[in-house]
C-alpha cells in the first residue's frame, strides 16, 4: 500500500485528554466525507474542517511506499526520550492507516493515537482512539478512549453519544468567525451536564501547528 501523507510536523497536542503532551502529528490525505475542495463543500456529508488535508504537498508529507519508509519519517521528527507518541490524523486517518503501518510505528518505539471520525472500524494496536462524530454520518466504532464532539452542529445533541463506550466525553467549540460564542455555548452545556468536558484548542493560543 502507498500512503498519501498531507503533512508531518511535531508539535504538542493541543486539545482533548492528552492536551499538552508532545507528539508527531502525521496528517493523511483524504476523506470520506468531504473531498476537501469548496466546489463540494454544499454537497459534503460534513462541511466543515479545520485543517487541510487535500494532497501531499505540505511540509515533510508525500507519497510513502511502504510502512516502514512512513514510519522512518516520522520517527526522525522525534527529538528522543520521553515518551514518544504519534497522532494519525486527516481527513480521515483509518483510510490508510492499517496493521503494517501500526506494527512499523510500533518498531519505532511510539504510542499510537488516532483522530477518526468514527464511520470506519478502528484496526487493534492503536493506544489513544478518538472519535469526532460529524452531522449525521452514522458511527461505526463506538468505543475509545474518548469522544469529542465539535459544538455546536445543528441538529447534533451530544446526549445522543453518551451511552457509547468511551472512557472521556470532550465537548469542543466549533472553531471560525463564532468561535468566543461557540466556546460560551460548550462552557455552559458543560457546566450543566458534567459528562463532558471542555475541549479548547490550545495550541491556536500560542500559534503553534
Amino acid at each position: 500500500m502507498t500512503y498519501s501523507v498531507k503533512e508531518i510536523f511535531l508539535t504538542v497536542q493541543g486539545e482533548g485528554g492528552q492536551a499538552g503532551r508532545p507528539a508527531v502529528f502525521c496528517r493523511f490525505a483524504g476523506c470520506n466525507l468531504w473531498s476537501g475542495l469548496e466546489r463540494d463543500r454544499a454537497t459534503a456529508i460534513c462541511n466543515f474542517c479545520d485543517t487541510e488535508f487535500v494532497g501531499t504537498d505540505g511540509a515533510g508529507g508525500g507519497k510513502f511506499k511502504t510502512a516502514g519508509d512512513l514510519a522512518e519519517k516520522v520517527a526522525g521528527y522525534w527529538p528522543g526520550g520521553g515518551r514518544p507518541l504519534v497522532v494519525c490524523t486527516g481527513g480521515e486517518p483509518l483510510l490508510q492507516l492499517d496493521d503494517d503501518l501500526i506494527a512499523a510505528f510500533k518498531k519505532q518505539g511510539f504510542e499510537i493515537a488516532v483522530e477518526s471520525n468514527g464511520t470506519i472500524k478502528a484496526p487493534a494496536g492503536i493506544d489513544w482512539l478518538t472519535v469526532s462524530p460529524k452531522a449525521d454520518a452514522a458511527i461505526v466504532q463506538t468505543s475509545g478512549e474518548e469522544l469529542k464532539l465539535v459544538y455546536p452542529q445543528p441538529g447534533v445533541d451530544p446526549a445522543r453519544f453518551e451511552q457509547l463506550d468511551f472512557k472521556r466525553f470532550s465537548l469542543q467549540p466549533m472553531d471560525g468567525p463564532h468561535q468566543m460564542k461557540n466556546a460560551q455555548a460548550a462552557f455552559e452545556y458543560c457546566l450543566v451536564h458534567p459528562k463532558w468536558s471542555l475541549s479548547l484548542q490550545t495550541h491556536k493560543w500560542i500559534g503553534a501547528p
